[in-house]
């Protein structure tokens, strides 16, 4: 929701468009080679149909109305399907690095002197790249960045990548949401779009903020914009001190976990994210400076951020014993393994391009590289 998910789509930025696209270009090459070859069974009257369906697919999404005791005390709705205490378990364990997951390897460490930034990213055996991120912006409360990545109709002003959200269900009595996003990806790739179940929790000022995607089926799917299912995009949002040193707790540091299938092959997304993670990020701060600004003034709160601020009380302590008692329960969906493009048309179509349309070294090194990843997870899988 928040800095992954608007540099994710910066495939537009003109230096990383030189870069991918030759890439797509191989791919495109490959296709065209492979649909004039194609057997039998390939017969559509769509030429990239075949294409498409051949994209990494995520599994359904499960979910649990399961609700663990420190819940059960509270007033509230919760409908299968959207955000569950099972989901508060799983992202707490990410906070506390006790998810069982693969170990982080860093990727980024930029700051600027009221803001700094730190990103990680693991590769799963079985789903997309993971992204794990550290926010600190210097003077600034939890409530106020908390109610700032809530408001979907003040991130307009900041994420030049959102084109639409909409408020689809909202529970006043737990602070659940259901909402429909609409985002911006380049010109070779359809506009995405994403169903999100998100929820907040509190333990004592430290807000842990849920989103993910879930099945809705009273929106129609469409072909364009292109459905995002599998979507993890959550966070924990608590004060810490100062960098200035003075023992003050004025910071807000945000912990965000990422990721997402957005029907793009895993390696190029990670390319995309590389390039395009610290362009993106930057513009996060100027949006929550102009935020605070406009509440300072007196500006109103927006449906969302009201919503932002029903919450369901948590007693860590409570759920740290009620834990070590009961054993944790898995709440993270997991998408279906081995659905690459066929590794016979990405190599096919880089040898071709490599061939013909660049005599760079390291152009066709990169090709190369690419293609020959492709053709490793072909055989894993």
């Amino acid at each position: 929701m928040m800095e992954l998910s608007s540099f994710f789509p910066t495939f537009c930025s003109p230096d990383l468009l030189l870069f991918v696209a030759p890439l797509w270009i191989a791919v495109v090459v490959g296709v065209l080679v492979g649909w004039v070859w194609r057997p039998s069974w390939a017969r559509d009257d769509k030429l990239f149909t075949f294409f498409n369906n051949n994209l990494p697919r995520p599994a359904a999404t499960t979910t649990t109305t399961t609700v663990p005791s420190f819940e059960s005390r509270q007033v509230y709705k919760e409908k299968s399907g959207f955000v569950t205490g099972d989901d508060f378990r799983h992202l707490w364990n990410l906070v506390e690095v006790k998810d069982g997951g693969p170990a982080w390897i860093q990727m980024m460490d930029r700051s600027t002197p009221t803001f700094s930034y730190q990103a990680w990213r693991r590769d799963p055996h079985d789903g997309p790249p993971q992204y794990r991120s550290r926010t600190v912006f210097e003077d600034a409360t939890p409530e106020m960045v908390r109610d700032f990545f809530w408001d979907d109709d003040f991130r307009s002003n900041w994420d030049d990548m959102l084109l639409f959200s909409s408020t689809l269900e909202a529970c006043k009595d737990t602070g659940t949401m259901v909402v429909q996003w609409v985002r911006k990806f380049p010109f070779f790739c359809s506009d995405r779009e994403y169903i999100i179940g998100r929820r907040i929790w509190d333990a004592s000022r430290v807000f842990y903020c849920v989103t993910k995607g879930v099945q809705y089926p009273s929106v129609p799917r469409q072909s364009k914009p292109r459905r995002v299912d599998l979507y993890y995009s959550s966070w924990c949002i608590r004060a810490v001190e100062s960098k200035r040193g003075n023992g003050e707790m004025t910071s807000c540091e945000v912990l965000l976990f990422h990721h997402e299938d957005m029907g793009i092959p895993w390696e190029i997304a990670k390319l995309g994210v590389r390039q395009g993670m610290w362009g993106a990020v930057k513009k996060i701060e100027p949006g929550l400076r102009a935020y605070q600004r406009a509440k300072a003034a007196g500006a109103g709160l927006s449906p969302s951020a009201i919503m932002a601020q029903i919450n369901t009380k948590v007693s860590v302590e409570e759920f740290m014993n009620e834990r070590d008692s009961t054993g944790e329960v898995a709440g993270d969906e997991k998408p279906s393994s081995g659905k690459n493009i066929p590794k016979m048309l990405v190599v096919g179509g880089a040898i071709a391009l490599a061939c013909t349309l660049d005599k760079g070294l390291l152009t066709k090194a990169v090709i190369f590289g690419v293609a020959r990843r492709f053709a490793r997870m072909g055989k894993r899988m």
